[in-house]
């Protein structure tokens, strides 16, 4: 199932399953604990990010590929940094680019949405606790994640609109094997990053079973899985995000993630 949120003529929101590109069946109940598909159709006015994430839990350097073009040694352990919640971007809505932040740059990413409170989770067990899939774009500014923020990249990916999710969150019944699906990032059309998830180092299950690990992943807990080579840091010369690019995340199975790119 395709579970879009957005805001319907009325400028009420709304959850839906997804029919075609500007229709949904509302969704009644909480996506996140019970629900039901209603037979009752409701216009897409303005597509929102899918999700309110409770929490956005990050993995750096988890392609292989990527790994290597920064010429960092592979981790043995899954690194973990966060992005505020409040940096949620909707689909077709607007990446700011701050006026503090002077190397701004992409990374496209699968994005696993949490629905069961999660604990302890052995690896095997782990995908039980997923609702769904989810594109997303780690805009990351590089200055202050890797030379202002203390050593700390909470900073540089924290800005608003430095998290933009979307369209659609795809249901775990349409996708059983999340490290099985191609992933690219189009930059004003040219292809910039193409590889697959099942370059990650440590896999979705192995991700979630690690995060859980005497830690609580509540319900809404969205886990950006690290991105493939081919960031605008790692070209020759670098390559960053500049006001009036248009950056387009796409996900086999899942879609299209698309932002204009604008100045604070």
């Amino acid at each position: 199932m395709r579970i879009v949120r957005f805001l319907d003529p009325t400028g009420a929101e709304r959850w839906g399953q997804r029919v075609d590109a500007s229709t949904a069946k509302l969704i009644e109940g909480d996506v996140l604990g019970s629900y039901h598909v209603t037979g009752v159709a409701a216009k897409i006015s303005k597509l929102l990010a899918p999700i309110v994430p409770r929490a956005i839990l990050c993995i750096g350097l988890n392609y292989r590929r990527h790994a290597e073009e920064t010429g960092s040694k592979v981790p043995e352990f899954p690194i973990l940094f966060i992005k505020q919640p409040a940096a949620t971007q909707n689909p077709g809505d607007p990446i700011v680019l701050p006026k503090i932040e002077s190397e701004p740059d992409y990374e496209c990413e699968l994005a696993v949405v949490i629905h069961k409170a999660a604990k302890n989770v052995s690896r095997e067990k782990a995908l039980s606790h997923v609702l769904g899939y989810t594109c997303a774009n780690d805009v990351s500014g590089r200055s202050w994640q890797l030379k202002k923020g203390g050593s700390q990249w909470c900073r540089g990916k924290s800005f608003d609109t430095f998290c933009p999710l979307g369209p659609d969150l795809v249901t775990c019944e349409e996708i059983p094997d999340p490290n099985a699906l191609k992933i690219k990032t189009l930059l004003n059309g040219e292809t910039v990053q193409d590889w697959t998830t099942s370059d990650m180092i440590f896999d979705v299950p192995t991700l979630i079973s690690f995060l859980s690990q005497s830690t609580t992943l509540l319900p809404g807990t969205v886990i950006l899985t690290g991105t493939p080579q081919g960031v605008g840091i790692a070209r020759k010369p670098p390559r960053f995000l500049t006001p009036g690019d248009r950056i387009v995340i796409e996900i086999e199975k899942i879609g299209r993630l698309e932002n204009p790119v604008v100045g604070e």
